[in-house]
């Protein structure tokens, strides 16, 4: 797959918007995105979510900054993945070992996410792909 794979890593604020503003411009480009969530960002893809944190020294801004994208209509990350998911081929993967590492069974995995694999299978999808790493 020609592509643009994403590693999701974080669970800061910064990240998980960041990724959500690359897959849904990507998938209105009709590039084809695979995004692999692990780390500290795995609780965000539970249905019980956590709320979004931003680093000690950028607390006030993140506040300012979530205020002003609400006052411009912007959607949530999460639901900047839900339309990318719409608009066109895009998967999310959880890493198999960091949701035994945390305890997460698939019953807790959030709708949203297609597959719970392991890295070797995340990077067999993207092995013609752009990667980042958000």
């Amino acid at each position: 797959m020609k592509g643009f794979g994403i590693v999701l890593y974080t669970g800061r604020a910064d990240s998980l918007i960041l990724a959500g503003v690359l897959a849904q411009t990507a998938a209105g480009y009709d590039i084809p995105v695979r995004i692999f969530v692990t780390s500290f960002a795995t609780p965000y893809f539970m249905k019980d979510k956590p709320e979004l944190r931003a680093p000690k020294e950028f607390e006030d801004l993140a506040q300012r900054m979530m205020a002003g994208m609400a006052s411009m209509g912007v959607d949530s990350w999460y639901e900047m993945l839900k339309t990318a998911k719409e608009l066109g081929d895009v998967k999310i993967f959880l890493c198999s070992m960091t949701m035994e590492a945390l305890g997460y069974s698939k019953e807790q995995v959030d709708p949203i996410v297609d597959d719970v694999v392991g890295a070797a299978t995340f990077l067999a999808e993207v092995s013609e792909s752009q990667v980042v790493f958000v």
